[in-house]
């Protein structure tokens, strides 16, 4: 089958699309001829070595796909072949077919296209876990959304509208602005024209954002730090400016504001190490549950039009670039899709 594989971390353009084994399915796996794979800035990072899962070399990255089951693994009987998933993997989504945990599977519903349901393994369910789960965010409350013309930063606005908030979004040029505002922004900040904090409290009237929501870090954060309610929740969901910020401890005490850190890949077993005890077993099946929930919630806001799953591109897997290079870049209006 056709891959792309990464053998030494390092810039994109050093992927190599290639013809690699058919992979098999274990006992808990399924075998999916990929539709369509999202390229995310999570993924990035991880050809370039900078993720903190390092899978070992040569691998084939990629964590979002959609597609159809071609084969189930022993033991899997709540899937079917020819079922039309979606699934978030640690690897292996940028190939022609992919080996998925059964757990981790969800049909998607007919009228779905694959390029749309690949927001929906990572990017949707990791919006809803933290504004939910995490934030516990509430019917009227302000939400400033950063990075809001790319895909992490819609997915929230979409969430964040359906859960009944206010909400602020943030972001550099015209264009991505647009699409926040198509995605249900109440207030549009362009940051690169605007004073970000002033904006902020003129819009709240003097308050300040319950929740933020931040995908970008550097000085967006800092600024978050000066424009966030008392008792607000601050949410650091990636460092696409390439700064990880470091967080004054005086300003959380004296406005009592609470840092969320949210992976949602814990709620799907990755990045473990060595095999988990029968207690972390239980531990997952219960967070799995959790997204399962999610995840129906999620596709009843798709059926009724509440979320969009704006796709920014497709590419064909032989040009991977094209589609990285809108993440690297961050010119990415919505969800970049390789399909091989």
């Amino acid at each position: 089958m056709r891959a792309l594989v990464c053998h030494a971390y390092g810039p994109i353009e050093t992927l190599k699309v290639e013809e690699v084994s058919l992979p098999e399915p274990k006992a808990g796996e399924v075998l999916i001829r990929v539709g369509a794979a999202g390229v995310s800035f999570a993924a990035l990072l991880g050809v370039q070595g900078k993720h903190q899962n390092k899978p070992p070399l040569p691998y084939v990255p990629g964590n979002e796909l959609a597609g159809h089951i071609v084969k189930l693994g022993s033991g899997v009987t709540h899937l079917t072949v020819g079922q039309r998933v979606m699934t978030g993997v640690s690897q292996g989504a940028y190939a022609e077919y992919a080996v998925a945990i059964a757990a981790n599977v969800l049909p998607i519903p007919e009228t779905m296209p694959y390029a749309q349901a690949t927001n929906f393994p990572t990017l949707y369910p990791t919006a809803y876990g933290a504004l939910r789960w995490k934030a516990d965010l509430q019917l009227g409350e302000v939400l400033l959304v950063h990075g809001a013309g790319g895909g992490s930063g819609l997915t929230a606005i979409e969430v964040g509208k359906a859960m009944g908030a206010s909400v602020i979004a943030s972001a550099g040029g015209s264009d991505k602005l647009v699409a926040a505002r198509d995605a249900g922004a109440d207030h549009l900040i362009d940051y690169r024209k605007e004073d970000l904090r002033s904006r902020v409290l003129d819009i709240t009237g003097g308050r300040g954002a319950d929740v933020i929501y931040d995908p970008v870090g550097g000085s967006a954060f800092d600024v978050s730090l000066r424009c966030v309610a008392p008792e607000g929740r601050l949410i650091p969901m990636g460092f696409a400016s390439g700064t990880v910020p470091q967080i004054p401890a005086n300003i959380l005490l004296v406005k009592n504001l609470t840092v969320i850190g949210f992976y949602y890949g814990y709620y799907n077993g990755w990045g473990g190490r060595g095999e988990p005890s029968s207690k972390e077993l239980t531990a997952l099946a219960k967070r799995r549950a959790m997204v399962a929930e999610a995840q129906a919630e999620l596709m009843r806001w798709f059926t009724e039009d509440k979320l969009k799953a704006t796709i920014a591109g497709t590419f064909d897997l032989a040009n991977w670039t094209q589609g990285f290079r809108l993440i690297e870049d961050r010119t990415v209006v919505g969800k970049a899709v390789l399909v091989p």
